[in-house]
């Protein structure tokens, strides 16, 4: 496959992936705000998807519509939905001759649905979690279709390692952001509510509840985000799942490329999988986020190097 395609195929799904994550976390994030749950605020959603800007945190505040239409249809920031969905059409459009039309003409809906004028009204005048649902239903479809259409072969590979690191990445920056301000309000430790919108804002709420018998408590949202192979946004499901497709990569003529990345994911790998809630926080949460983070980072750039021609 030429470097060009394969980089498509990879950034087409970063890009739907980091939508996903966004608008989730919008939604859950909306809701808190009516629910006048205790010290909220917009800040660590700001931080995650559009950097620590201060004058950008202050200028947005609080105020969850400003906050919703920046992160939906401002085409000033590089994150929001609408650019993110732009970007993922323009590299669907080059690869157009690799990708099902049933899959194509899903992602233009997406993106013609993004541009809508009751996406803007709805979000100024309206019920926002209405307007959010209407363009997660259209990831999931996306998604859906991707599944059952998609020739299992290499573009499909490029595309689900793409999209697990992005989901690595965002699990991450989220459990990272979401922890911080614990070191200057140790309450927020014991509060439920807390957690239970951190959890809902990556899709592990109902799985938590399932999984720990002992409430909600800041060790368990550790294990389960990290290091649950059964939660589909941990970290090491992804990772986990960066390894399984990029093993499909391998052939006579990249062996030496091959055995570079591979022993980077294998590397990350095994340092998560024989990690512990209890060798995490010896080592300091922060700083074990930010080596995985790193190393994420790491194999992003390789796979830019050896297989995108630096594309």
């Amino acid at each position: 496959m030429l470097s060009r395609v394969a980089a498509s195929f990879y950034w087409l799904s970063r890009y739907i992936e980091r939508s996903d994550g966004i608008l989730r976390m919008l939604k859950t994030n909306y809701a808190s705000s009516q629910d006048s749950v205790a010290g909220f605020t917009w800040e660590p959603v700001i931080r995650i998807f559009s950097g620590s800007d201060e004058e950008l945190i202050e200028k947005l505040g609080d105020d969850s519509r400003a906050v919703l239409k920046y992160m939906v249809i401002d085409k000033d920031n590089a994150n929001s939905i609408v650019n993110l969905v732009t970007l993922a059409r323009e590299n669907a459009r080059s690869v157009q001759e690799h990708i099902p039309k049933d899959l194509w003409q899903c992602l233009n809906e997406y993106y013609h649905t993004a541009k809508e004028p009751r996406i803007v009204n709805g979000l100024k005048k309206d019920d926002p979690i209405g307007v959010l649902d209407i363009l997660i239903k259209e990831v999931m479809l996306y998604y859906g279709t991707a599944e059952i259409t998609m020739e299992r072969g290499q573009a499909r590979s490029f595309m689900n390692i793409g999209k697990y690191l992005e989901r690595a990445i965002q699990s991450i920056d989220i459990l990272d952001v979401k922890f911080g301000p614990i070191n200057s309000n140790p309450d927020l430790l014991l509060d439920i509510t807390y957690w239970k919108h951190l959890l809902l804002s990556i899709g592990g709420y109902e799985l938590y509840q399932k999984t720990y018998r002992d409430g909600l408590e800041a060790h368990n949202v550790i294990e389960q985000v990290i290091l649950n192979n059964d939660f589909p946004r941990s970290v090491i499901y992804s990772v986990n799942n960066i390894q399984r497709y990029f093993d499909r990569l391998k052939n006579n003529s990249n062996v030496n490329d091959y055995r570079e990345i591979s022993f980077q994911i294998g590397k990350l790998q095994s340092n998560i999988k024989y990690s512990s809630v209890k060798s995490i926080r010896q080592m300091g949460l922060h700083e074990y986020l930010t080596s995985l983070r790193e190393d994420l980072y790491r194999i992003g750039n390789s796979l830019n190097e050896y297989y995108f021609a630096n594309s």
